[in-house]
């Protein structure tokens, strides 16, 4: 085992310091370059922490290619946190299916089953499912009891959520996906996924400091 001189050390851990701290400062959003206001602010679901919309589509490809790394960002949220997912039409009924479709599998505890399954059904394995019937037949294939799945589909529960759904994207005036909205107040902003993610966390802090701040 080699080791470094005292002093190369004690130098090297300045530096990284420094290196902290600027990441640190540089982690700070900024209006206009990591998100934008939305105007006017709306209210979230869970008041008492900083909520994360996903707005998203099964049928667009972008939000496919983006869900396995927003997936796992969620997965390490503060506490003080809560990351929501909506799914939207932009009144196109195939679209509309989908987000019923999306609403469906989480009534019936299938998400984590099966949500990962529908993008790349749609997406790499080009199937079509864009119809109720479809998209029955493809969830028999995959172990769930079609007659139940086709109920919930058209139940008042699915139908509420996704006319909700489509409601929340006109409020937060979503005109594309996929769209992360933190505390009802910004809309995240990145040039790729990657930085989109490294903005919303940075926002997500700015929210959970004004939180604080709200209650101190």
């Amino acid at each position: 085992m080699s080791f470094y001189p005292l002093t190369f050390r004690l130098r090297h851990l300045v530096f990284a310091s420094l290196l902290v701290f600027a990441a640190s400062a540089q982690a700070e959003a900024v209006q206009g370059r990591d998100f934008s206001l939305i105007v006017p602010a709306q209210p979230t679901d869970h008041p008492d922490k900083v909520e994360v919309i996903e707005f998203f589509s099964y049928a667009c490809p972008h939000c496919a290619a983006f869900n396995p790394s927003v997936a796992q960002w969620a997965t390490k949220l503060p506490s003080n946190a809560i990351f929501v997912r909506v799914p939207v039409s932009f009144g196109r009924p195939q679209w509309g299916q989908l987000a019923r479709t999306y609403y469906t599998l989480q009534d019936m505890g299938l998400l984590e089953k099966l949500d990962a399954a529908v993008f790349t059904a749609i997406h790499q394995e080009h199937q079509d499912l864009f119809s109720e019937d479809n998209i029955v037949s493809w969830m028999a294939a995959h172990g769930v009891d079609g007659a139940k799945f086709r109920a919930e589909f058209n139940s008042f529960s699915v139908t509420t959520k996704a006319t909700r759904a489509e409601q929340l994207a006109r409020n937060f005036k979503v005109s594309g996906v996929p769209t992360l909205a933190v505390d009802g107040k910004y809309t995240v902003t990145g040039q790729n996924f990657d930085e989109m993610l490294r903005n919303a966390s940075a926002v997500v802090e700015k929210a959970a400091a004004e939180h604080k701040a709200g209650k101190s």
